[in-house]
């Protein structure tokens, strides 16, 4: 009896739940395509995600270690050895700031930019096309 206590205390019926589950399993379903994608063209998921942040800055901005960290939900140190991965691959470059010269910000070269429009490109479409999903569960969740 707790448990249908519980459901009436939040206002639960079973098709709140089928509806959180089918939400969570169409985010899976575009993490592993995303995984899968970033993986043909021979990076990982966290290197496309990191890349996709370099490129979401402003272009008369930058982004800094931190800043990537923050935005990964990383830590710092595990943001620097990232950055040593992709640097290594030819996909970002560090540049000394303009503005704080303890600090370095982040630049995606010719090929990071090629890898990251290819791949950005894909995921796009996978989102146009799992969008009215999407839609229909947000539509519903509003009511």
């Amino acid at each position: 009896m707790e448990l249908k206590k519980a459901e009436k205390r939040y206002h639960l019926r079973t098709r709140d739940y089928a509806q959180l589950a089918a939400f969570r399993h169409a985010l899976r379903k575009f993490l592993r395509f995303s995984e899968a994608a970033a993986g043909e063209a021979g990076i990982t998921g966290q290197h496309y995600q990191a890349m996709l942040v370099v490129r979401a800055c402003p272009e008369d901005a930058r982004v800094t270690i931190n800043d990537l960290a923050q935005q990964l939900l990383i830590k710092h140190n595990s943001a620097v050895e990232l950055v040593d991965r992709l640097s290594h691959e030819g996909l970002v470059v560090r540049e000394p700031s303009s503005a704080d010269r303890r600090k370095v910000e982040l630049r995606l070269t010719g090929r990071g930019r090629q890898v990251l429009a290819k791949l950005a490109g894909m995921h796009r479409r996978e989102l146009q096309r799992i969008g009215p999903v999407l839609k229909v569960f947000f539509a519903r969740l509003s009511r």
